[in-house]
This record gives structure tokens, sequence and C-alpha cells, in this order.
């Protein structure tokens, strides 16, 4: 048997269980769509999976900029030269921040 799947979901006997009344009840509780769970609790019972890493170090190389490198005046970031969009004075620009 073949199954209508643009059909309506809810039948007519359904649709005017919903009275106006029930639906403005519904609408005013206010406590119906709040959780009661903490989020500090859920947070400190969460645990990742693997290895505990809470003693290790993360160690990162940084460089200097580079010298074909700049960095955008709008955003901050470290990009290479051929990103460069606009120039204002000794300030430069983006593709990103300049559009």
């Amino acid at each position: 048997m073949a199954t209508d799947y643009d059909a309506p979901r809810k039948t007519d006997e359904e649709l005017n269980e919903d009275s106006i009344e029930e639906l403005k009840t519904r609408r005013n509780d206010k406590n119906s769509g709040k959780v009661d769970e903490d989020e500090v609790e859920a947070a400190e019972s969460f645990e990742l999976p693997g290895a505990d890493l809470s003693h290790e170090e993360l160690t990162v190389r940084v460089l200097p900029r580079q010298q074909d490198e700049f960095t955008c005046a709008g955003c901050f970031l470290v990009r290479h030269r051929s990103q460069i969009a606009e120039s204002r004075g000794d300030q430069h620009y983006c593709y990103d921040c300049a559009g």
C-alpha cells in the first residue's frame, strides 16, 4: 500500500480537539519550555572520551610576521601580501574586511 506523505498528519477530529482555550493556557504556561537541569552540574559530570588531558600543557611555536605578510587593520589577522585589498596610509585591509 502506498503512503501519501503530503497528507496532513492530524485528522479533522484531532484539529478540533485543540480548542482555543487549551492553546491559550499552553501559551501562558511560563514553565512549559524550561528544562530543570543545572548547567554547571551537567558540565561537571560530562567526560570526553579518551585519556585525561587535564594536566597536559599545549606548546606552540610562534613565528614572527614574515616579510611577505601583513596584519589586517580590520580583523588583526596576519595574512599574505597577496590578500591586500585596500591600503589606507600605512594600514592594510584584507579582502574580507574591505568588502
